[in-house]
């Protein structure tokens, strides 16, 4: 999965008008039905439409094809709360503060200059009809299936339908005691669920609209001071899913899954630590087994919360865990999730102003099945909707297929562009026809895409870690639920697991992955060079049709040189398979892909584009890895060779002949990391072509008896991470040219820092969480037992003063592995720990230590020769000294050494 945030989807302060202009809250985003764009709504009274290829594609990004920011509308005259796309793509509907419900619709003509600002809208978009009604805020808007029907709710406690063809009122209800706050419809089409401060769910039947069930259980305790209540109905019809509930009177927020026909909740999503804002299910169905016939015992859903405590969770109903927990991915709470059609991409708008895309694998859903076994399942319930409207019906005329899935590029040229029209019309042809085919309406594809079910699956050894980017540049604030014990996953924790790319601030400096110049175009296949006097560009293997890789073992005998792992390293080399692939990291459709043979024919790799082959090259060993970042890609082969190739397939380095073949393989921007089975550390820098320091024997580290190596990464700037089963990370230090403890779980047993229940916290009480955390949640596990010398929790066994040793010898380490892994917060963090602890226990000694550390020679400046280093992490020791001394001046035992340093350190500062 891979995770990022554009900067520039901004609602902004139009008062400001300098370089950095202050974000906005966004309060909704939702995708259009084709994938192609998604509109948000925002604090400054603005629908906002965006399209979604720059976010998903670097590349796209770069080139600034196509544009970023479609359009900017401005009819509403409040905060816009809500917007939503029609599920035919035609209209968008907002609701605002304002009380007005809108409904927008494609212009050709309105395009241009923004009124009253420098922006530039690139398609238009016109008010086709006001919706006026309601009597407070429009706080939430829904389309039924099929159009049909029009749901908005607000402040004012009403809950109003309209007509989804002719856009007039049909009916109002008013049975809800407070504001209504969400809404969503019964995929089925017999339903319509709201939720208000009232603490109620009600449920509508869509045939008289009178009330069908009211659920009030699991909102008796919750707050009433939530923006929204957004609640979810899942696609197979069986569960509403809604926000803002709590267990236990009050004190555990949850979001209550309600059963249908029932409408009882007696199920609970359990974990976030603040009230659940919003729910939204992925639009398919999944498969708990695949292979097995479509049924209800054999159907799960996945859904996605967002909450105030700063976090999204995606959820599949069959599993009692999260798929994934992004804790405090915005600054401040999330106010509405969408989720693309296809299943794949999940949006999250915060009212910090910014939004957060998850884009996931096809493998990473299990079981995602095309919308087509909805339809069939759907079915089952033999529910007959009211006849439309007399004479009223949707037309869309016969079209090409112009936006082809969620990537497509969108033309924005209003002029070219395919048009379907809406047309309310009657049937009966001697009364007067009503058209509204001079209103031009947004484009739809001929076929909406349903997810991937190519079955790809990647054929890495049990030891590969998967590249993430959180382990080696960490973003502030993102941490997951748990992580696991070593015996559940070697050094894989749920950001492995899950393939996320977290690194928000990507080195732009690196060209991503692309195809040939935009500007040449390509050869069709088969044609000639030149056609005519046109010049195409072509690729080596242009001509090769992508097909689906079958992953399976091939016997060692079937292939080449058979490697064993020398004895005592503990070091194996992986099967290998038939076929691997590796998505480009920051990309959507770019894939390194290997195919090896059974029949010893040589193995193929390939890189792919979408469907389009951009290079190949053939081996003459079989690949054991494959890896790919958007500098360069990678591949291990069992002959103990590496071969290294640019983004358009020019080898890098000659072929690197490492002498035995990999057993550990991973990348990162830049940098190479390679280890191998005779337990040999290899690291490059590929942009320099040189290597990061010279191949390092594991021995040191696997001297112990049954100790393995589990795990290793490479950062950025080449520092390898190695985990072991003895639960201790390693690095090599180039300075000491030695290998060092980065984390130990020896320090579990007695430290008072030590984060307990698999829970990377930072140890100073901020939810930061970087690789040093990571690392020591790798070495989290249950409490050490007596078999290892220890006592577990009884302290009365314990040696006198081991409580203290332990804690500060921890925290010695945690600021070690904070500047070896360049973690600046981290190392603040501990140092203010540490702090405390001395401060706390009255150690003078290690105190003026410290200090005299930090403060470094009285009157140092700037290029003086003295050893002395004034930074540490990338920090001014100073600006660190003078937090600890804040801790010092308050300790009982130390408060005049802290006077005494303070005043020393403000003469020499103002001296200097």
């Amino acid at each position: 999965m891979h995770f990022t945030k554009p900067a520039w989807v901004i609602h902004k302060d139009s008062a400001k008008t300098d370089s950095n202009p202050k974000r906005l809250s966004i309060f909704s985003v939702h995708v259009h039905p084709d994938g192609s764009r998604i509109a948000t709504g925002g604090l400054d009274a603005k629908v906002r439409i965006w399209s979604t290829k720059p976010i998903l594609n670097p590349a796209s990004e770069t080139s600034g094809k196509p544009p970023k920011s479609l359009c900017t509308l401005s009819m509403h005259t409040g905060p816009v709360l809500t917007v939503r796309w029609a599920h035919s793509g035609r209209w968008l509907a907002s609701g605002s503060d304002d009380e007005i419900v809108m409904i927008w619709d494609l212009d050709p003509n309105a395009r241009g200059r923004v009124w009253g600002s420098d922006e530039v809208n690139v398609e238009g978009w016109k008010p086709l009809k006001r919706l006026p009604g309601h009597e407070s805020d429009v706080t939430d808007v829904a389309w039924s299936p099929g159009d049909r029907y029009l749901a908005s709710v607000g402040l004012d406690s009403a809950v109003m339908i309209w007509c989804g063809f002719t856009l007039e009122r049909l009916h109002k209800i008013d049975q809800h005691q407070g504001f209504v706050k969400g809404v969503c419809w019964d995929p089925v089409g017999e339903f319509l669920a709201t939720q208000s401060d009232d603490r109620s769910v009600k449920i509508w039947r869509t045939t008289d609209w009178g009330m069908e069930a009211e659920v009030r259980k699991p909102f008796e305790d919750s707050p009433g001071s939530t923006f929204f209540r957004r609640l979810s109905w899942s696609p197979d019809g069986a569960h509403i899913t809604a926000s803002n509930a709590t267990n236990n009177k009050g004190f555990v927020f949850i979001a209550a899954v309600i059963t249908r026909n029932s409408w009882t909740s007696e199920i609970s999503l359990v974990g976030h630590e603040n009230t659940i804002e919003v729910a939204c299910y992925n639009p398919h169905i999944f498969l708990r087994n695949p292979t097995a016939p479509v049924a209800t015992a054999n159907i799960c859903s996945v859904v996605a919360l967002g909450a105030d405590d700063r976090s999204v969770s995606v959820w599949q109903t069959k599993s009692a865990r999260p798929l994934i927990v992004a804790k405090e991915v915005f600054d401040r709470q999330i106010m509405d999730l969408s989720w693309s059609w296809d299943g794949l991409t999940l949006y999250a708008a915060s009212s910090d102003g910014t939004i957060g895309v998850f884009n996931f694998d096809s493998e990473e859903l299990e079981g995602i099945a095309p919308h087509s076994v909805q339809e069939q399942y759907l079915a089952k319930f033999g529910f007959k909707a009211p006849p439309v409207r007399d004479g009223y019906s949707h037309l869309s005329t016969s079209m090409p297929a112009t936006n082809q899935g969620p990537h497509s590029d969108f033309n924005t040229n209003a002029g070219e562009e395919k048009i379907n029209v809406l047309v309310a019309k009657k049937s009966n042809k001697n009364k007067k026809r009503l058209k509204m085919s001079s209103i031009p309406s947004a484009s739809i594809p001929a076929t909406i895409p349903s997810a991937s079910t190519d079955g790809l699956s990647s054929a890495k050894a049990p030891q590969t870690i998967p590249i993430h980017d959180f382990v080696r540049n960490p973003p502030s604030r993102i941490t997951t639920s748990s992580f696991p014990s070593p015996a559940e996953q070697p050094f894989e924790s749920s950001y492995a697991r899950g393939d996320w790319d977290m690194d928000m601030n990507l080195d732009m400096e690196s060209a991503p992955i692309s195809s040939a110049d935009a500007s040449i175009s390509r050869a069709p296949r088969g044609s000639k060079a030149r056609d005519e006097g046109k010049v195409f560009a072509r690729n080596l293997g242009s001509d090769v049709q992508r097909s689906v890789g079958v992953v399976k073992r091939i016997s060692s005998g079937a292939v080449g040189t058979s490697w064993e792992h020398q004895e005592g390293c503990g070091l194996d080399v992986p099967p290998v398979m038939t076929y691997l692939h590796c998505k480009v990291d920051g990309t959507t459709d770019d894939v390194l892909e290997v195919w090896n043979y059974e029949n010893g024919a040589s193995t193929r790799i390939t890189f792919t584009s979408g469907k389009e082959t951009q290079w190949l090259d053939y081996v003459p060993s079989s690949v054991l890895f494959a890896i790919a970042t958007n500098v360069f890609c990678a591949v291990a082969m069992q002959d103990g060779s590496v071969n290294v190739y640019s983004p358009n397939g020019r080898r890098l380095l000659p072929t690197l002949n490492l002498g035995s073949p990999a057993s550990f393989m991973d990348a990162n921007k830049h940098c190479l990391l390679v280890v191998t089975s005779n337990a040999q550390l290899y690291s490059w820098n590929i942009k320099k072509q040189t290597a990061n320091f010279p191949p390092v024997s594991l021995r040191p580290i696997l001297s112990t008896s049954n100790t393995r190596l589990t795990g290793a990464l490479t950062r950025s700037d080449g520092v390898p991470m190695l985990s072991c089963s003895n639960t201790v990370v390693y690095t090599y230090d180039l300075s000491l040219h030695c290998f060092t403890k980065l984390a130990d779980r020896w320090w579990s047993d007695g430290s008072e820092v030590w984060q307990r229940q698999q829970r990377p916290a930072a140890s100073s009480g901020s939810n930061y969480v970087g690789p040093v955390a990571f690392v020591e949640g790798y070495c989290n596990g249950p409490p050490m037992d007596d078999s290892a010398g220890n006592a577990g929790d009884d302290r009365s066994t314990k040696p006198q003063w081991w409580s203290e040793a332990l804690t500060l010898g921890h925290l010695e380490t945690r600021m070690y592995a904070a500047r070896t892994l360049d973690s600046p917060k981290e190392y603040e963090q501990a140092l203010v720990a540490y702090a405390r602890k001395i401060a706390e226990e009255g150690f003078r000694w290690k105190a003026e230590e410290l200090i005299k550390e930090l403060m470094g020679p009285l009157y140092w400046r700037s290029g003086k020769d003295d050893g002395w280093v004034p930074t540490v992490a990338g920090v001014s020791k100073r600006n660190l000294l003078k937090e600890v001394l804040s801790i010092f001046v308050r300790s009982r035992t130390l408060a005049e050494l802290g006077l005494i340093w303070k005043d020393v350190l403000e003469r020499a500062e103002t001296e200097e």
